[in-house]
């Protein structure tokens, strides 16, 4: 007897685990409205550029976090059983079905309030939601 691997064409569920794991990295998961305003922004940033998201949560550019020098970057090996991993999964599969509002204003760049970036220093945030800055 021969068996056939069976694949799950719902790509939506790994790309859900990439937001979250990427969010959590990013937040620490503080609290559940920090992770609401950071899912809001990749959203945004994805409308705005008109890129997708798996090429916008990929971008180290925009998310500090996937660069191994950055201090937050353990975050992304973070246990998927974890209570906060749990919470910034159930955050980002809302916002793939359409079910979350926009939590940050319409922003659609980020950075930690411990670190001004180049892009930063001439503009002036719109929220500071525990601890993360959001811009337009």
């Amino acid at each position: 007897m021969q068996f056939q691997l069976i694949t799950n064409p719902d790509t939506s569920k790994s790309l859900a685990y990439k937001i979250a794991r990427v969010v959590y990295a990013e937040t620490g998961a503080k609290s559940l409205r920090v992770v609401e305003a950071l899912t809001s922004m990749i959203k945004n940033f994805s409308v705005a550029s008109e890129h997708d998201m798996e090429q916008i949560i990929s971008d180290s550019n925009v998310f500090e976090v996937l660069k191994t020098s950055s201090p937050y970057h353990e975050r992304m090996f973070v246990a998927p059983t974890s209570c906060g991993f749990q919470m910034c999964l159930r955050v980002a599969v809302r916002m793939l079905h359409g079910m979350l509002p926009d939590c940050c204003y319409g922003a659609t760049q980020f950075h930690h309030d411990n670190t001004i970036p180049k892009w930063a220093t001439s503009r002036g945030y719109i929220a500071d939601i525990d601890g993360l800055l959001f811009y337009l």
